[in-house]
This record gives C-alpha cells, sequence and structure tokens, in this order.
C-alpha cells in the first residue's frame, strides 16, 4: 500500500460521495456525472487492489492483519458495482444518494485499510 495514493483515493472517495449526496438531494436521477463519478472510485480500487498484491514482495509489509485488509479491500471493491447497478435498475433521486453513501462507505473503508497497513502493530 502506497500512503500518498491511499489518501488521495479517499479524497476522491469523499468527494465523489458528497457530490451524489447533494445531487441526489437536490434531486437528479443517476447520470453520467454521478455514475461517473462512482467509476472512478472503483477503478481507484482496482489500483489499490494491483498496488496491495505487488507491495508485500517489494518489502512493504502491513503492520497488521494481513487477511483483514484484504476482507477490507475486496468488500469495498464490490460496492460501487453493486451501488451502479442499483442505480441502473432504479432510477430515482435516492439511487443518487446510494452512489454517494458508497463512495463514503469506500472512503472509510480505504481509511481502515491504511490503519491496518500501516499504524496496527502485529
Amino acid at each position: 500500500m502506497i500512503e500518498w495514493l491511499t489518501w488521495i483515493e479517499i479524497g476522491i472517495a469523499a468527494a465523489a460521495g458528497g457530490l451524489c449526496i447533494v445531487v441526489g438531494l437536490i434531486g437528479k436521477e443517476p447520470a453520467d456525472l454521478t455514475m461517473g463519478a462512482t467509476v472512478l472510485v472503483e477503478i481507484l480500487l482496482i489500483g489499490q487492489i494491483v498496488v496491495s498484491v505487488i507491495a508485500p514482495a517489494v518489502g512493504n509489509s502491513p503492520t497488521g492483519s494481513l487477511l483483514e485488509f484484504w476482507l477490507y479491500l475486496i468488500t469495498a471493491a464490490l460496492i460501487p458495482p453493486l451501488a451502479i447497478i442499483w442505480g441502473l435498475v432504479e432510477r430515482s433521486r435516492w439511487s443518487t444518494v446510494i452512489l454517494g453513501a458508497a463512495s463514503i462507505a469506500v472512503a472509510i473503508m480505504l481509511f481502515r485499510m491504511h490503519a491496518i497497513w500501516f499504524v496496527q502493530v502485529a
């Protein structure tokens, strides 16, 4: 896990979540902007998976539980696609809010993954 990349991912996920929640509360249905923001969060998570596979091989091992880290990462990677499917099936303002909640959940999970990787003592 690369620390600066993680903070960028947290910031983008939080911004995407805030954007989607505001747009949803205004009353807009899911559109290219909100779906695109959620797709961006997913792309960053896929990048995090690649980095997390390579990092231990080059000497950057987590200080906490590797199993717990991977469970968080895989779960976080499943959230945006499920929210996008929800947004495509149910085209309402609340689907846009769900896209935002999904991105906020990913930001929180990324923060927890950061703590598992860098802060905890095994």
